[in-house]
């Protein structure tokens, strides 16, 4: 069986690596922009627009049809927040590796696309908001930079002062995952629902159940 190093910090992304709110987030997106002239299901909004950041799905449903108000970010993040504060469950288990992690002393972060105000939604009624936020929570509505663009991830690095090569960053969206290879960071990528084909084309290393996440993260059984 393949031996991994431990490494000197574990990246998280938010939406579908720690809760599983990718379902709820898209259906509401598919709904708003098939008012907006643009009929998409929620499965068609996951396909074009999973690990984006908002203004790139703006200006990908505009180049695919759709007529957007200059509010539209606003509009939809409202709706998908009134979804989102009904609950959405943490991934299976996720809760037991961080708490691994803690117990080992290893740090970890959550780097995500999506905005603090969605994080707090999500994560809070779980605990994982005051586990990370502030001081290792990394939004690119805040920092003004989004995946793929590795400078989200690298920002991380450097708060934690580690080097990029020593960070493990786990995804479950080819965006997220060719952010982590530009930054020159290892990348598990967690598919859930598929084969992973999209994540694997972008050199991340494939798992099914965060139960074998441990293991990859080079701790022992």
């Amino acid at each position: 069986m393949k031996t991994y190093p431990i490494p000197a910090l574990v990246i998280f992304d938010c939406d579908g690596v720690l809760v599983d709110s990718e379902r709820v987030f898209n259906a509401v997106v598919a709904k708003n922009l098939t008012s907006h002239g643009l009929a998409l299901s929620a499965a068609d909004s996951l396909r074009l627009f999973a690990g984006l950041a908002m203004p790139e799905v703006a200006a990908k449903a505009r180049d695919l049809g759709a007529t957007l108000p200059q509010t539209w970010i606003d509009e939809v993040y409202a709706e998908a927040y009134s979804s989102l504060r009904e609950g959405v469950p943490l991934i299976p288990g996720v809760a037991d590796v961080i708490a691994r992690l803690d117990q080992e002393g290893l740090p970890c972060c959550v780097v995500s696309n999506g905005s603090e105000e969605k994080m707090r939604i999500t994560l809070g009624p779980h605990g994982l908001w005051d586990r990370f936020h502030p001081g290792a929570m990394f939004s690119a509505h805040t920092l003004r930079v989004a995946k793929p663009d590795p400078g989200l991830f690298l920002a991380a690095a450097a708060h934690f002062d580690v080097q990029a090569r020593d960070c493990v960053v786990i995804e479950d969206s080819a965006t997220g995952a060719r952010g982590a290879s530009r930054a020159g960071m290892q990348c598990f990528g967690y598919a859930a629902h598929d084969d992973g084909a999209l994540l694997a084309a972008e050199a991340a290393e494939v798992f099914h159940d965060m139960a074998d996440l441990p293991r990859r993260l080079g701790l022992a059984p």
